[in-house]
């Protein structure tokens, strides 16, 4: 298996899912050793830059990539593997920013209320611990959080050469922004066009479900993971596979619809799996089924429905891909960046 290491440039960022050029080619299955930029381009460092200031929204949640997956036709299905995702910093950010977020007026639903004030906060990364330091600004609370990196952004182009801001999820990925994006974790995504186009970014070094506010504790991210290639078998909408859980991601606005398309698919793969019709998976997954929910903050909003494995009879998803891939990666050792 070949293994790549990738450190993009400012200039081979990439900003859209459609309409960037391939950055490489690679033959899967291949190993990706990459360096992903924070949603902010680096230019938040301390609690004295703000969004409004220090920000160009033209500019925001570069991806690295986009990767031409040699043989990917539309239809086919990228199995993407995370292996590692180690924090590249000492720190993360987060910020609240004026008319954003899921707790505040914003211009897809405006209201006669103030913004919000802006603040920035600086999460101390301690890597020996893996905690992440929250000081609260209004009072003198302090906290250590255990940290749980995680990629908001894995993605393909989407087809008709459409091009998407890599800050929308939908159904060909991107800014999901779901906790479940972990190490350990295989996503499964459509191909829509010759060569997938894969890219992924946006690293977290902390988030609850939904990222309330807005933001995450945004960081750079180094980036261990494993691409392969499955002909045929494209998900309508991405799915996940972990060593215990089945989740698929439904993105679109209101959250009712997003949480819809990921009910929906799960449906679907219930059937492929177990041979079940759609109203007999139907009503077990109303049994069965969880729905974190992702985001409540971007432009479409993001639903996991998630089952645990160990209610289901024992079948090899994608022909047992997940176990190939999580076996590669325990025979890698320690990761060195």
């Amino acid at each position: 298996m070949d293994h790549v290491r990738f450190v993009p440039s400012p200039e081979q960022f990439a900003y859209t899912f459609g309409g960037a050029a391939p950055v490489m080619r690679i033959t899967p299955p291949t190993v990706l050793t990459l360096w992903t930029e924070d949603a902010y381009g680096g230019r938040i460092t301390s609690t004295s830059d703000v969004a409004t200031r220090a920000l160009d929204t033209l500019d925001l949640n570069p991806q690295t990539g986009p990767f031409w997956i040699d043989g990917a036709e539309p239809g086919d299905t990228l199995a993407i593997h995370l292996v590692d995702l180690t924090p590249a910093r000492t720190w993360g950010a987060s910020t609240l920013i004026p008319f954003f977020g899921g707790l505040t007026s914003v211009p897809v639903s405006p209201t006669l209320q103030d913004p919000l004030p802006e603040r920035t906060y600086i999460y101390e990364y301690d890597s020996a611990a893996e905690t992440l330091a929250f000081s609260a600004q209004g009072s003198d609370f302090e906290l250590a959080l255990p940290a749980n990196p995680m990629l908001g952004t894995v993605g393909v182009a989407p087809g008709r050469r459409e091009v998407r801001t890599s800050l929308v999820p939908d159904v060909f990925g991107g800014n999901m922004d779901t906790p479940e994006m972990a190490a350990g974790a295989t996503c499964f995504l459509r191909v829509n066009v010759p060569g997938a186009l894969f890219s992924l970014g946006d690293g977290h070094y902390r988030q609850g479900e939904g990222e309330s506010c807005g933001t995450a504790v945004e960081g750079a991210m180094h980036v261990t993971v494993i691409v392969d290639l499955i002909k045929g078998g494209g998900p309508a909408w991405p799915r996940l596979e972990t060593d215990t859980h089945l989740a698929c991601i439904g993105s679109g606005r209101p959250l009712e619809e997003a949480w819809r398309a990921g009910q929906v698919e799960m449906i679907t793969w219930l059937g492929e799996l177990h041979g079940l019709d759609r109203i007999d998976a139907y009503q077990l997954l109303t049994q069965i089924s969880l729905a974190p929910i992702a985001n409540v903050v971007d432009t479409n909003y993001s639903s996991v429905t998630k089952i645990d494995k160990r209610l289901l009879p024992t079948v090899a998803v994608y022909d047992g891909i997940h176990a190939e891939l999580r076996s590669a990666a325990a025979s890698f050792g320690t990761i060195t960046y």
